[in-house]
């Protein structure tokens, strides 16, 4: 596997809010216990292990590193597959200079741009299905608005008030913090309105990338992205690599969502 660049990608926590329930499991151990059907969202794993499992059509998503089946790790595969299905992986992790980010994003664009396409070649109601319960497309777009919000338009150019109502945090954030940052979680904006938000923010990553200098990479950003993440300096190239990481690996669950709803289309 490709080394990880200079100005590739990063892993970054996002601070969960501790309300006395989220670590009720920690260290748990169940034994014969049927857990079919379970669902975890946005849990920590790291350590899991599963002696004797049955796992049958288990499906995995997430940051995987040295995971280990039947003795076998398998994480090198599963990274290998991804970069071979979605190259946008490997350009994003060989970023070297500003000009790649520049780069970068025009190949962003045109996967977005693309799987706009195919959305709006189905039913308007498939804009806002969900499959398997995961974001629709449409929240998929207002997730990616409050990513931009946060690490372009509060931290690299440290607006004030940088962000959209519409804008959906990840799932595990505190209600109590967006409300704080003006974004209403009951919003049901149009698709209209989705893209208009969406159009804006692109704008906005357009205007920081336009003049990006190699020197400007380094500059220390100096705002977190949000209440609730860590206060600690980031460097625009690393504020710059969370975004787009960001937008790849949504690009990829949107697609392969829209790939079942293309399948069985939304009457």
């Amino acid at each position: 596997m490709d080394e990880p660049a200079q100005y590739g990608p990063h892993r970054w926590s996002a601070g969960h809010h501790d309300d006395g329930n989220n670590a009720r499991f920690r260290g748990a151990t169940f034994m014969v216990a049927d857990l079919r059907g379970a669902r975890m969202v946005d849990c920590d794993l790291t350590g899991a292990r599963i002696v004797d499992g049955c796992l049958v059509d288990v499906d995995v998503s997430g940051w995987v590193s040295n995971l280990v089946v039947n003795g076998v790790d398998v994480t090198e595969y599963v990274e290998s597959e991804l970069d071979r299905r979605h190259p946008e992986r490997v350009q994003l992790r060989s970023i070297q200079d500003a000009d790649g980010f520049r780069v970068m994003w025009s190949t962003i664009e045109g996967l977005w741009a693309g799987l706009t396409e195919r959305v709006e070649r189905l039913p308007e109601a498939a804009r806002d299905e969900r499959v398997n319960d995961e974001w629709s497309f449409a929240e998929t777009l207002r997730h990616l608005v409050f990513i931009t919000d946060s690490w372009v338009s509060r931290t690299i150019l440290d607006q004030p008030k940088p962000f959209h109502p519409f804008g959906l945090p990840q799932t595990a954030y505190a209600p109590a913090d967006a409300a704080t940052l003006g974004i209403d979680l009951d919003a049901q904006p149009t698709y209209a309105e989705v893209l208009e938000a969406r159009a804006d923010r692109i704008a906005i990553v357009h205007s920081v990338l336009d003049g990006l200098t190699n020197a400007e990479l380094g500059r220390p950003c100096l705002r977190s992205p949000a209440p609730g993440y860590p206060e600690e300096e980031r460097a625009v190239a690393e504020c710059l690599g969370v975004l787009m990481d960001e937008e790849c690996e949504h690009y990829r669950f949107a697609a392969r969502d829209l790939t079942t709803l293309e399948a069985t289309p939304v009457s």
